[in-house]
């Protein structure tokens, strides 16, 4: 009692202090759920090739990981035309640094800086002097520019004003003028070989200049040959770090800096680089004759330049260094701030953009759901937990009250780790917690149907309740590893809203282990201690035996669930092969209209009038600043339309909202390849994984229906999907992901119990083992199917059109997991166990043991030749009821008749088993 006391007050303390912390926190809602910022990016053709999908996927995915490293999660990223891209970031805060270090080139290198400065930056005795202005820096390199392909080019006014540039050719920057330059405005090249770079406010020193910090921009004179294949210059360009290397630091006085690790023959080159400045600096110093502090003016440095700015340029001490730096290291100083220096570091650790980018437009934008749809899926998800609630009730009674408590702490457990662990709360990441709930609502029922069990074999309430414990121990334990293993590899290895899911659902398992195994555990065992609830009765466990409803042979059956599987595969797969699935806009691009308004309208009214047209998918935003509740804005993302279509769209758009500059352009998917490949492979590892786990805590041959019914749940609904035409979309592949753990955790329950009964049920064939398992937990089964349906179909009928999708594929899949579990994954295990030959001398031995449990009439066994009669055990002696020792007599306690009752059953039992006790 005080153990469990002990524990209800941690519990309770854990909970307050989650109320606690929700006063001072709001979870992080993703952009579906809360809008956020888009910032539109424009690719500008590097000199003498054009913009390819290439270039444009691969700054996509660039894009995507140093978002993913600000802690910005689950962003949209789609191409738009031939050389644009738009970024959505959810909820944030400093718009400019987001829309900086996302369109980044990053193009990071290396210049000696005595070595490859040309004159006028190097002067006569090797020193380095800046331009103040960049226009006389371009005039003393015209002549030169006659000659060769140049770098680049700029654009000055007949006053002197810099118009545009750099660039990497004249006719560039003639379509920003609509194809010819201004009047009287003067082209400057920058000559082949050669290129600016500049030095400015962001640096803390700048070569050649006496002020700290630099109050305004210097220029300088380079030498640059990238495609020098000697002498390449700059000697080291980004190419040459490692990512995971490059980290923010602080140095020897605790500014923020960040440190530099090279690859392999990065390392030696940039070795090489700085053994020549030292035995220059070193030659330099002897030959003038330098001495004492007189040497360190002739060190030599490198400078390390960031899209074509300087931004630290250390020396070599040739002194203390002759041999130059070895070992792949190097360090970026001179930097403002902490928050500088983690941007210079992520930006590095994604890799350079491979094409230059600017800003287009930056704005905000609503919720791609829309508060109409978020206010659906909340009555939704409240109309699912209370006909939870109801069923555990009906169900379980004052077990039913107990675990509606363990839920309850459940969720305020899981809302509080979702406030300290950030999670972004997505449409998937809200996949992730309807799954986690009926794992909770699961664990709870497990043990509950064990506790049901031993009460009905004779043992109090009390007694019971420790065995049902024990023995579903094991049991929560091997299901939820199986469906942590899938969620972490999910987190490793995916991106975007995958791993939203997978953070939730491993999130979710762990709390509802603890609340299953704790909290409901202390609960029951504090109230055990109370008369009242040794009660059989109170906790709906007033049957003796297994009904007859239950006792189908599942296994005799094999050929005809085969069957059933078999014909719905083949329709689903003839399905795919003929006509595919309904491809979303998040797969396969599509059409995004933008138009505006002169009033404001809701997200919902421009969403029900799409729906007139046949697009209730659309994902439709508002956009700009929020007027009165609405907007005046509005962008909708749907499948590529046809002209009619689109006419009509439009038509309808100017109608009803009088709706002006009305634009129509394609766009690409937003779920890219990489996504969808890497969400594929983390899938098949944790496949590999649970196969291992699987193997390890049963035995290989329980692994592969584990993975049969798992591909067959998925294979089931990616036909449906097909056969009824319902359109693919992020949200599909979440409840995709859902059916996968599903499936998992159900199945593992039931080949849980079989492991149990096969040392227990010795004379009995392999079949009648796990028929008599499937009758065992059958109960469990429909009851953790019916809870997790039921928020699921709340969502399907209450959610609205843009939940509907993803609440059918949960349907589907849910529905599949459950019948693939009992009528596939344990059929196919009789079939691999049979053939071992001890069970397979058994194979018409039929049910042998347990057979005081069945209800009603005993079921046929197969005929067999008669068996010497075993000798009977010998009785083993009852354990004593606990009673309060006694000094007189005591009359007899009410319910004494029940005891005996339960006794002489316990002793008619132990005659039935010929192998002793049960476990």
């Amino acid at each position: 009692m005080r153990r469990h006391l002990i524990i209800l007050g941690a519990l309770f303390a854990a909970v307050g202090g989650v109320i606690a912390l929700a006063l001072f926190r709001t979870p992080t809602l993703g952009l579906d759920l809360q809008g956020g910022l888009e910032v539109v990016l424009q690719a500008k053709a590097p000199r003498g090739r054009e913009i390819t999908q290439e270039d444009l996927d691969r700054s996509i995915e660039i894009m995507r990981q140093r978002v993913d490293k600000t802690g910005v999660a689950e962003p949209v990223i789609t191409r738009q035309g031939i050389n644009q891209i738009a970024v959505e970031l959810a909820g944030v805060h400093d718009a400019a640094r987001a829309a900086q270090l996302v369109g980044q080139t990053a193009q990071l290198e290396f210049y000696d800086l005595q070595g490859d400065a040309l004159a006028p930056t190097l002067t006569a005795n090797g020193g380095i002097q800046p331009s103040l202005a960049l226009l006389p820096l371009l005039q003393s390199q015209q002549k030169l520019a006659e000659k060769g392909t140049p770098t680049a080019w700029y654009l000055y006014s007949n006053q002197g004003k810099l118009l545009v540039g750099p660039a990497d050719t004249q006719e560039a920057i003639k379509r920003q003028f609509g194809g010819s330059e201004p009047a009287g405005s003067k082209f400057y090249a920058v000559p082949e070989g050669r290129t600016i770079l500049t030095c400015g406010p962001s640096a803390t020193l700048c070569p050649g200049v006496n002020q700290v910090p630099p109050t305004r921009t210097y220029y300088y004179l380079f030498k640059y040959e990238p495609d020098n294949a000697e002498h390449p210059i700059p000697e080291i360009t980004g190419k040459d770090l490692k990512g995971d290397g490059t980290r923010q630091d602080f140095g020897q006085n605790n500014e923020p800096i960040v440190t530099l690790e090279f690859t392999g023959s990065g390392g030696d080159r940039f070795h090489d680089v700085t053994r020549a400045l030292a035995q220059r600096g070193l030659q330099q110093a002897n030959l003038a004759g330098a001495t004492g502090s007189e040497r360190d003016n002739y060190n030599q440095s490198f400078a390390i330049v960031l899209d074509n700015e300087i931004r630290s340029f250390p020396s070599i001490d040739f002194d203390n260094l002759p041999d130059g730096i070895a070992g792949g290291r190097a360090e970026i100083t001179g930097l403002d701030s902490i928050g500088e220096a983690k941007d210079l570091a992520l930006v590095l650790q994604t890799g350079a953009l491979p094409v230059e980018f600017v800003q287009l437009q930056r704005e905000d934008i609503s919720a791609t759901l829309g508060e109409d749809s978020l206010h659906q899926a909340l009555i939704a998800g409240i109309g699912g937990l209370i006909a939870v609630a109801i069923f555990l009730l009906l169900f379980y009674r004052f077990l039913g009250v107990i675990a509606i408590m363990g839920l309850a702490i459940y969720g305020v457990l899981l809302y509080g780790a979702i406030l300290i662990f950030n999670v972004t709360l997505t449409l998937p990441g809200f996949a992730g917690l309807v799954l986690t709930i009926g794992v909770a609502a699961d664990a709870n029922v497990v043990i509950f149907e064990r506790i049901k069990e031993e009460v009905r074999a004779g043992k109090s309430v009390r007694a019971a309740i420790a065995t049902g414990y024990r023995k579903g121990f094991n049991t929560i334990i091997d299901a939820n590893v199986v469906t942590m293993i899938t969620a972490a590899v999910l987190f490793v290895a995916a991106t975007g809203g995958v791993k939203g899911f997978a953070l939730t659902l491993l999130i979710g398992t762990l709390i509802s282990m603890v609340t299953a195994v704790g909290a409901t555990r202390a609960l029951l065992g504090v109230l055990a201690g109370f008369r009242w609830f040794n009660n059989p009765a109170f906790m709906g466990a007033s049957g003796q035996k297994i009904p007859a409803w239950q006792r189908i042979d599942f296994i005799g059956k094999t050929r005809l669930w085969f069957a059933i599987s078999g014909i719905v595969l083949a329709i689903g797969l003839g399905s795919l092969a003929l006509q595919g699935l309904n491809l979303g806009i998040d797969f396969k691009g599509g059409s995004q209209i933008s138009f505006k308004t002169p009033q404001t309208h809701s997200v919902q009214d421009v969403r029900s009038e799409a729906s007139s047209l046949g697009l209730g998918n659309a994902v439709i935003q508002g956009r700009g600043a929020v007027e009165n509740g609405g907007y005046k804005q509005f962008q909708v993302r749907t499948e590529s339309l046809s002209s009619e279509t689109q006419n009509n769209l439009q038509d309808t758009l100017k109608t009803k909202f009088a709706a002006t500059s009305v634009g129509v352009k394609n766009v690409s998917a937003s779920f890219s390849r990489q996504i969808l490949k890497s969400a594929l492979i983390a899938v098949i590892v944790s496949l590999l994984l649970i196969v291992g786990y699987v193997a390890w805590r049963f035995e290989f041959k329980f692994a592969v229906p584990v993975l049969t019914a798992l591909v067959h749940d998925i294979l089931i609904t990616l036909g449906i999907y097909s056969i009824t035409g319902r359109e693919v979309t992020t949200s599909t592949v979440a409840a995709v992901l859902t059916i996968l753990g599903y499936s998992i955790y159900d199945t593992i329950i039931i080949f849980d119990r079989v492991r149990e009964n096969v040392p227990l049920m010795r004379r009995s064939s392999f079949a009648a083992i796990a028929n008599q398992s499937l009758w065992e937990t059958i109960r469990r089964s429909l009851a953790t199917t019916f809870i997790t349906l039921l928020p699921v179909t709340s969502l399907f009928i209450f959610g609205g059109e843009t939940l509907k999708d993803f609440a059918f594929a949960l349907l589907v899949g849910i529905a599949s997991g459950a019948y693939s579990t009992i009528f596939i994954a344990t059929p196919m295990l009789v079939i691999l166990k049979e053939r071992e030959p001890d069970f397979a001398k058994r194979k018409t031995a039929g049910l042998r043991e347990k057979l005081e449990d069945v209800d009603g009439q005993e079921p046929q066994l197969p005929e067999e030749p008669e068996q010497p009669e075993e000798p009977e055990e010998p009785e083993e002696p009852e354990e004593p009821e606990e009673e309060p020792a006694a000094t007189a007599p005591v009359p007899p306690p009410a319910g004494d008749g029940a005891a005996a009752a339960r006794r002489a059953e316990r002793r008619r039992r132990r005659r039935a088993r010929p192998h002793g006790r049960a476990r």
